[in-house]
């Protein structure tokens, strides 16, 4: 690959005049907040002095254009602009992470001197040019991270060096590979190509890097497609499901790979018997690749350079093996999860940076934990859920001072916290749900300040909710305390937690009133900010965002209880369900407008539900039911239009419920149990003057109130005059021919319709010229 040195190029020269005019004419189209091209004056005849500019010292053409940017400084432009063909003897071209917001030019192939042309990171569109055919001295081309479409390009120069297509949208099959012998990195992941991989790939003798993961190619993928690449190096197919994997089990590769990464590839049962001869992988992924062996011998041999493990999702058994993890490796990562492995944990695990084993059939922590053979453990993020670990937590986590997340939910663990976890102060992820503990949380915990997730849900634990986790634990963004005996009123300090998204202290025997001040949870009052370093939600897991699906919360979600992963980052939910709680719903909590689920059932709450509730706009979910709410059902309710889930029974509402599509498309399950709701979508029809709370209707004293008028001497008056009117025309036809009968009676519905919009338009009209006079 050509290297160009940015900056000045030689002082003495002066550029191609038509040059130097062409590039004032592509700067103009460019949108450069940055001030990227400030040194691009018109005023300055030395266009090689120009910043991201090189020219050839000898000839003075310009020969090299880099505006490659990044995420903070950047230029923008609908199109790259056709005065760049005046640059004719042009190398290097680089646009890459800009906001070009375009199409690849056609006239790209009239840069025929080009040997380096990057244009990844924008939002280009469109078809890769078959113009790009006439690059042929090109030796990098790098359109990766784009939004192209299309087939793969045809005909691409025999001199390239470098392909990097990846992350686009191409489809169709792979063309004849094989007069691409010069290539070394060649890169098509994330598009969606298809059909079978060319064997022409086995040509490419110089090869060192082959990425095709996440496409969709088929059929079988054999030692003919790899056996003379032996300057491999990196091999990943992951993500193609319908890729098979065939290879003689005697067939010894010449390669020696660093990374191979084969996930979600039909390459089980067995382990591949080649990959015992691969001694320099630092990154092995067979996650999800049908394997259900047990763990050779001879793979031990190949961990000592390890650097990422996964061979997570298969169904591989047998108890851990003696992985050997070197210590001088930096960060390790093991994910060993969701198989089969049972007994103990090994200690040699501990030098890990991130440990996954959960979902196993593991049944002890073994020497794991509470050893000192190997050294203070590394390990930053430990996740051994949905295992079978039992006994007492022990007393040794001081030792784990760099923990940063810590699973272990749904297990056996039985006893109490003990007060070592308060030694983890650099912990943000702690889970201790499902399991049978007992006692009171540990005051030590008050320590782990950084805490942003607290999970102790479905255990057994009892007491107080603390009041110092609203005094110490303030970065909260989950708090999670449900199904245990917590007992005691919910203290007002918890309004300290201003970062909380989700509360959820349902099925306790917490008791007293609902605190107003839960309206200082400033991220349920106000949209948060995604991009401020606070409120990302990598800060779940610290700065390891790729792992933030590590962490599960089990919520009842719209009346159903689900299992949620990452996306409980922008949740924004309240769970006070399923306790003895007492007093009204506080008005102050309608300001909680980003509040998403709102589950109060279950409790002693009484009074009327707040008039103003309604502008709850985001609430997908509201369970106020088996209260003791009297009153009527809020006009507001109607205007909540994300609303999916409402359950209003069991409770002492009145009256008419409001008329929404919202409204009346759920179920009657979710308004039963109040003796005096009507209206749709119950079958209880309102008495003819009910109308639905509405707090525009509720005026003072002293202005007009309709409901003191009686209207029976209009309805009455209307009524006689109809009677003798209809008698007088159609009394004779009642008792003439059929086709006289069916006459009137067709008259007598349409006018029971028009008599009827009459009545309600006459009646509006009263009402409004009452209000008008002060009648």
């Amino acid at each position: 690959m050509m290297v160009f040195n940015e900056g000045k190029g030689n002082s003495l020269t002066r550029c191609i005049e038509k040059e130097r005019q062409a590039l004032l004419r592509f700067k103009e189209s460019l949108e450069d907040n940055a001030n990227i091209l400030s040194s691009w004056k018109s005023s300055d005849e030395d266009c090689c002095a120009w910043k991201r500019i090189r020219c050839d010292n000898h000839s003075n053409h310009v020969i090299m254009l880099d505006l490659g940017s990044n995420k903070s400084s950047f230029i923008a432009s609908h199109e790259i602009n056709s005065a760049l063909i005046e640059l004719h003897h042009l190398k290097y071209l680089d646009l890459s992470y800009n906001k070009f917001s375009t199409t690849i030019p056609k006239f790209i192939g009239s840069l025929k001197r080009l040997q380096y042309l990057n244009l990844s990171g924008n939002p280009l569109s469109g078809t890769i040019p078959s113009q790009i055919q006439y690059l042929t001295k090109l030796k990098t081309l790098d359109l990766d991270n784009n939004r192209l479409v299309g087939p793969f390009p045809n005909n691409l120069s025999q001199f390239l060096l470098i392909l990097r297509l990846n992350n686009n949208n191409l489809t169709g099959p792979l063309p004849d590979l094989s007069h691409l012998s010069s290539l070394r990195e060649f890169n098509i992941a994330n598009n969606r190509l298809n059909n079978t991989l060319p064997e022409s790939i086995g040509k490419l003798h110089n090869l060192r890097v082959l990425d095709v993961s996440s496409n969709s190619f088929t059929g079988v993928f054999s030692e003919i497609h790899v056996e003379n690449l032996i300057n491999l190096k990196q091999l990943a197919l992951s993500f193609n499901s319908l890729l098979e994997f065939k290879f003689n089990t005697n067939w010894v590769p010449q390669f020696q790979l660093n990374a191979i990464e084969l996930s979600s590839c039909k390459l089980g049962p067995q382990f591949p018997s080649w990959l015992q001869t691969q001694l320099n992988l630092s990154i092995i992924d067979l996650s999800n690749s049908r394997i259900s062996d047990t763990i050779p011998p001879w793979f031990c041999n190949l961990t000592s350079n390890l650097k990422h493990l996964n061979l997570s999702f298969n169904q591989i058994t047998g108890s851990l093996p003696n992985f050997s993890l070197s210590s001088h490796n930096d960060f390790p990562i093991v994910d060993l999860s969701s198989n089969k492995f049972y007994g103990a944990i090994l200690q040699f695990l501990s030098k890990a940076y991130m440990l996954d084993l959960s979902s196993n059939n593991l049944s002890s922590f073994g020497l794991f934990l509470c050893s000192e053979m190997i050294g203070e453990p590394q390990i930053e993020i430990l996740d051994l859920s949905n295992n079978f670990l039992s006994g007492r937590l022990l007393y040794c986590w001081w030792r784990f001072k760099n923990l940063h997340v810590l699973n272990l939910e749904s297990n056996k663990l039985f006893g109490t916290i003990p007060s070592s976890i308060g030694y983890l102060h650099k912990i943000l992820t702690l889970s201790l749900r499902h399991n049978n503990l007992s006692g009171v949380l540990p005051t030590s915990l008050n320590n782990c300040t950084n805490l942003k997730f607290l999970d102790v849900g479905e255990n057994n634990l009892e007491g107080k909710v603390p009041t110092w986790i609203g005094e110490r634990l303030t970065n909260l963004m989950v708090l999670d305390l449900n199904a245990n005996s917590f007992n005691g009123s919910i203290p007002s300090n918890l309004c300290n937690l201003h970062y909380i998204q989700i509360l959820d202290l349902s099925e306790n025997n917490i008791h007293g009133s609902i605190p107003p001040c839960m309206d200082n949870f400033t991220s349920m009052v106000h949209s948060s900010n995604m991009d401020d370093d606070k409120t990302k939600p990598e800060g779940f897991l610290g700065s390891d965002s790729h792992n933030l699906e590590l962490y599960k919360l089990a919520i009842v979600w719209k009346g159903v209880k689900h299992v949620c992963g990452k996306s409980i980052v922008f949740m924004r939910l309240i769970d006070l369900s399923s306790n003895r709680l007492e007093g009204e719903i506080p008005k102050r909590l309608t300001n909680l407008l980003e509040l998403i689920q709102f589950n109060l059932s279950r409790n002693h709450l009484s009074g009327s539900l707040p008039e103003n509730i309604g502008q709850l706009q985001k609430l997908e979910s509201l369970d106020l039911s088996h209260n003791q709410f009297s009153g009527k059902v809020p006009q507001s309710l109607a205007n909540m239009s994300f609303l999916g889930y409402l359950n209003l029974s069991n409770n002492q509402l009145n009256g008419k419920i409001p008329s929404s599509t919202q409204l009346q498309s759920f179920d009657t399950s979710s308004y039963l149990g109040n003796q005096g709701l009507c209206g749709q979508p119950l079958k209880i029809t309102c008495p003819e003057n009910e109308t639905p709370s509405d707090s525009s209707a509720h005026e003072s004293d002293n202005e007009c109130n309709e409901e003191w008028l009686d209207m029976s001497w209009f309805y009455m008056g209307i009524f006689v005059g109809f009677t003798i009117g209809f008698c007088g025309v159609c009394g004779n036809l009642l008792q003439s021919t059929t086709s006289g009968r069916l006459a009137c009676s067709q008259f007598l519905h349409n006018f029971g319709v028009w008599f009827y919009v009459r009545i309600i338009s006459v009646e509006a009209a009263i009402l409004l010229m009452m209000r008008k006079f002060s009648i």
